[in-house]
């Protein structure tokens, strides 16, 4: 059925839609399947998304018209969809009235993926206007707390030096927090990797306590305050709630030094939104593992890396990881910047929309996958700036000296950037940015040619 006549009106103007603010305004790269034209196609695709059906229905009368998605504009050649979704159309919470995200997912990215006339279709970009970002909930605690914590000012507090345990399972409590000990000794921060938790060999009762007093020492020997994000992730609202209730008790004293790490893609809105709304006081980490299943460049369905990451800031995520930017092990490019600058900028340009953000807090972009202190110059040259979270595994724990002399590395590769100065150059001044040259050599020889010479190392 033919539904182009009623959830489809191309005569509409976005920059109207966008200044009556009364839509959510969504861009969809659509294939229809064969045999299907694409008006058509994209018109079912608006009415599943809404208040469409297969068959005309008497329920509906004027006023459910008005809550129709519509089709706005198309470009057949570029393959290329726009829809409109009015405002009133999305859940609110009963016990306050705010929106939710999965509302917004479960009609913009619901049905319409499995329908038959669609081929595929991927979400690129969405705009959402003010009435609307005044109801999600947004950040609690952002990047300005963790350098607060830290001894920094609160404004372009720079670069915060991180990593996670190596090997991500497999260490007993004790090497695990004697791990995170060494670590400290050099850098800022760390966090659980994704899958570790509560397994049998390292429970968290037995783990935890360790970790809090290693960062005691650490912060006793350092004089430096140390953040530790701490992996909450359960299938279970109780049992996520249990384990951030006792992580804040192990750590005590520094429970404000703590951050819950959620996997928020495996786990969904409801995992992050548990999290943002039970621990206020704590630094959200949105871990994205699994993303790849529908965000890597590959993909044809479902939505895009740019996408999941402002939708954490929607939910309230403090900080999500936005991977290397093609600088590290990931998937990804140069490009990919606009990711970091769309949730961490009050107004920001993306691939369809411009946003503004209104005030809501920052998500900080977090850096993982394949980094190290080399890698890290031409990293903060193509962002512009280096106000994130690197979190580097390898990079610290693969430092030929020790992992705190791994941390330095990387501290001391954001101020060279910060200087102007030629990294090799600088490494001669800068004893474990040096040490890194030899630790790492396939990617020196790779991004240094000529580097022993100059550091007079030798094979």
């Amino acid at each position: 059925m033919d539904q182009s006549n009623r959830y489809a009106d191309l005569s509409l103007d976005e920059d109207t839609l966008i200044k009556e603010g009364k839509h959510i305004l969504v861009t969809y790269t659509m294939e229809p399947a064969e045999g299907y034209g694409y008006l058509s196609t994209a018109a079912h695709f608006a009415a599943e998304s809404s208040t469409g059906t297969n068959v005309e229905v008497s329920t509906t009368d004027d006023f459910t018209k008005d809550l129709d998605a519509m089709v706005y504009e198309i470009d057949e050649n570029a393959g290329i969809m726009k829809i409109a979704y009015p405002n009133n159309l999305f859940d609110r919470n009963l016990i306050d009235g705010r929106a939710m995200v999965v509302s917004f997912l479960t009609l913009a990215i619901g049905n319409n993926q499995g329908m038959g006339d669609v081929k595929c279709a991927q979400m690129q970009d969405f705009w959402v206007p003010k009435d609307m970002l005044d109801i999600f909930d947004g950040p609690s605690k952002d990047i300005t707390d963790m350098w607060n914590l830290l001894g920094r000012p609160r404004d372009n507090g720079g670069y915060i030096a991180g990593t996670i345990i190596k090997p991500k399972l497999g260490l007993r409590p004790k090497p695990f927090a004697e791990a995170a000990y060494q670590f400290w000794l050099g850098g800022d921060f760390i966090k659980n990797d994704e899958p570790q938790g509560n397994q049998v060999y390292c429970r968290m009762k037995d783990v935890t306590p360790l970790v809090a007093d290693a960062m005691k020492r650490a912060q006793d020997e350092t004089g430096e305050a140390k953040l530790f994000s701490a992996n909450i992730t359960a299938d279970d609202f109780h049992e996520m709630c249990a384990r951030a209730d006792y992580i804040l008790e192990a750590f005590g004293e520094n429970a404000h030094h703590v951050a819950f790490l959620v996997d928020g893609y495996v786990g969904g809105p409801g995992m992050v939104t548990t999290a943002r709304r039970n621990y206020p006081n704590q630094y959200l980490h949105y871990h994205r593992a699994g993303h790849g299943a529908v965000t890597s460049p590959s993909a044809v369905r479902g939505y895009t890396a740019f996408v999941l990451a402002k939708l954490s800031r929607l939910m309230g995520a403090s900080g999500i990881h936005v991977g290397t930017m093609g600088y590290g092990k990931m998937e990804g490019g140069q490009d990919d910047r606009n990711i970091a600058y769309m949730i961490e900028r009050d107004s920001a340009d993306g691939p369809y929309y411009h946003q503004e953000w209104f005030g809501m807090k920052p998500t900080t972009p977090i850096i993982s996958g394949g980094m190290n202190a080399l890698r890290l110059p031409g990293f903060f040259e193509n962002l512009g700036h280096g106000n994130v979270i690197n979190t580097s595994g390898g990079g610290s724990y693969g430092h030929i000296d020790s992992p705190a002399a791994g941390a330095t590395s990387l501290r001391q590769s954001y101020e060279c950037w910060k200087s102007g100065s030629d990294p090799v150059e600088f490494a001669k001044d800068h004893k474990e940015f040096a040490r890194a040259f030899e630790s790492f050599p396939g990617d020196a020889d790779m991004l240094y040619p000529g580097w022993r010479e100059k550091l007079g190392v030798h094979k």
